[in-house]
């Protein structure tokens, strides 16, 4: 058993190894435009299935209350939150609506779009950033195996090359963590990051 445990940490440090290798740069530009778009006042709009829709409300509290600093709330919304408008959208339309229509309805130019996808081809989270990008949202999607059709049509996609939920999950929370802690120290603490 304890070695099935080392293999299972040991296989999770790798994947996140590449992951930084091949997602460095994206991470750095992405944490700019968040920067950006918080300090013209738009709002981060976040969503997925699953685990990554259980990942949209984890970015979307640390935003909101707070995240390492002590500083105002930032305006983040999760959109896998509100029962009656999730199922309300999927009795009368489509599951397959459920985000754009929210988007549709409160996303405006200048805010930001964040997708979670771990096989990078969920039609809800795709038609979402689809939404998005029709009306002027700037779009970022986070997914696994080999970023599906979702990263094809974002202005941002970091991608996991795994092939295991799991470990793709693991990958992308800690990315977000450390976004998080990236937005916080450049609209708060005013380092000298180049």
């Amino acid at each position: 058993m304890e070695d099935h445990i080392i293999k299972i940490f040991k296989e999770s440090a790798r994947v996140k190894d590449i992951f930084l290798n091949e997602n460095l740069g994206k991470l750095v530009n992405i944490i700019e435009t968040l920067t950006a778009a918080l300090k013209a006042g738009n709002k981060i709009l976040l969503f997925g299935n699953g685990g990554s829709a259980a990942d949209a409300q984890h970015i979307a509290a640390e935003f909101v209350n707070r995240f390492i600093i002590e500083r105002p709330p930032l305006p983040a919304i999760a959109l896998t939150t509100d029962t009656s408008v999730i199922t309300s959208i999927g009795n009368d339309y489509d599951f397959s609506e459920i985000f754009s229509k929210q988007i549709r309805a409160i996303g405006q130019q200048g805010d930001i779009a964040w997708g979670i996808s771990t096989s990078g081809n969920s039609p809800n989270v795709l038609k979402g950033l689809e939404m998005a990008k029709k009306t002027g949202l700037t779009t970022i999607a986070f997914t696994g195996k080999d970023g599906g059709d979702i990263a094809k049509i974002v202005d941002f996609s970091v991608n996991v090359s795994s092939g295991s939920t799991a470990r793709i999950q693991e990958a992308h929370i800690t990315a977000a963590h450390v976004i998080c802690e990236m937005v916080d120290i450049k609209l708060f603490q005013k380092p000298d990051f180049k």
